[in-house]
């Protein structure tokens, strides 16, 4: 008897483009959470996938991280999750979410990492004035686009380009590569289990 799949959960926040590209890829999702109520609480639900909001209720100095993420685990083990798809989710999660969830958390990047690390990088790559951009998939660690490379791919500087036109080619490639990379994750996963 072959083990179980591993239960894929996705963090989100947004309009919800990755975590489309996620469910068109037939990824199996056991559950997708969110910081605020937003448009990925339509998509999630119109493909029938339970959405549960863990809502951010400070963005000021007040901000208590380490209770928010622990909520966000709690919410993660009620749908018995496995791994975690990072999906834009717009909230930093504290360390706790790392040791539960040990080399399971996936992220997409829209940079070739180590490079242009942080939530400019689109931006940092047009005013470094380099010829190539791109995408990285990797494992999310206690330190923000530190983790190890699991996919990436480059993506050409045009002359002329903006902010948003070199965006949106990244998230063309993005759209490909995660929902691949997470899909050839998660059978990895389902072969190494005992």
């Amino acid at each position: 008897m072959s083990p179980e799949p591993p239960r894929l959960g996705v963090l989100a926040s947004g309009t919800g483009t990755i975590l489309s590209a996620v469910l068109d890829a037939g990824l199996a999702t056991a559950a997708v959470i969110l910081d605020r109520p937003c448009a990925a609480a339509d998509l999630a639900t119109a493909a029938g996938v339970p959405v549960e909001i863990v809502e951010r209720e400070s963005y000021g100095p007040g901000f208590d991280r380490d209770a928010y993420t622990h909520r966000v685990i709690d919410s993660l083990k009620r749908h018995q999750i496995d791994v975690i798809a990072m999906a834009g989710f717009g909230t930093i999660l504290a360390p706790e979410v790392f040791s539960v969830y040990p080399g399971r958390i996936l992220n997409t990047h829209p940079a070739l990492l180590p490079a242009f690390k942080g939530w400019h990088a689109v931006r940092d790559t047009l005013v470094a004035g380099v010829k190539v951009a791109g995408c990285t998939v990797h494992l999310a660690t206690e330190v923000v686009d530190e983790g190890p490379i699991l996919a990436q791919e480059a993506v050409p500087v045009l002359p002329g380009d903006t902010e948003d036109s070199l965006h949106e080619r990244i998230k063309v490639v993005e759209r490909r590569l995660y929902p691949a990379t997470i899909r050839l994750f998660l059978q990895t996963l389902q072969g190494a289990a005992p």
